[in-house]
């Protein structure tokens, strides 16, 4: 049952999204304010650069101790190498894609767009709303 499941089905639709030029604070307090792990960092035309995480924030925590300052641009610590995903892959194929790597959360494209975001989380209300 669960292979029939896609990722469109378990997806975030409603993407929070920065831009490359938002100060790092702020991209840290909206990553708080909306309880999120990541968020896809995308120019003006909405066009996917990178993906600014928690992961980049414990970078920049590091760096501080020794600036003493709290300072960057989000295109300065996002990570440029995004693995992203098909709207209308399977689930169990986005469990397999978590269980290999240390990536929380996958944009999800479908037809070349920006669509949504994929947590683990997400993969988890598939198998318990499956069961």
């Amino acid at each position: 049952m669960l292979a029939k499941i896609t990722i469109a089905d378990y997806m975030s639709k409603r993407l929070v999204t920065l831009g490359q030029g938002t100060e790092v604070i702020d991209a840290v307090k909206i990553l708080l304010d909306h309880k999120i792990t990541s968020a896809p960092v995308i120019d003006q035309q909405g066009h996917l650069l990178g993906m600014f995480s928690e992961k980049d924030v414990m970078r920049i925590i590091l760096e501080t101790v020794y600036n003493q300052s709290m300072s960057g641009k989000v295109g300065d610590y996002m990570s440029l190498d995004v693995v992203s995903v098909d709207a209308q892959s399977s689930i169990v194929d986005l469990a397999e894609k978590f269980q290999q790597s240390s990536v929380r959360s996958f944009p999800v494209f479908q037809d070349n767009e920006l669509v949504g975001i994929v947590s683990r989380t997400d993969v988890l209300r598939a198998l318990a709303s499956n069961n």
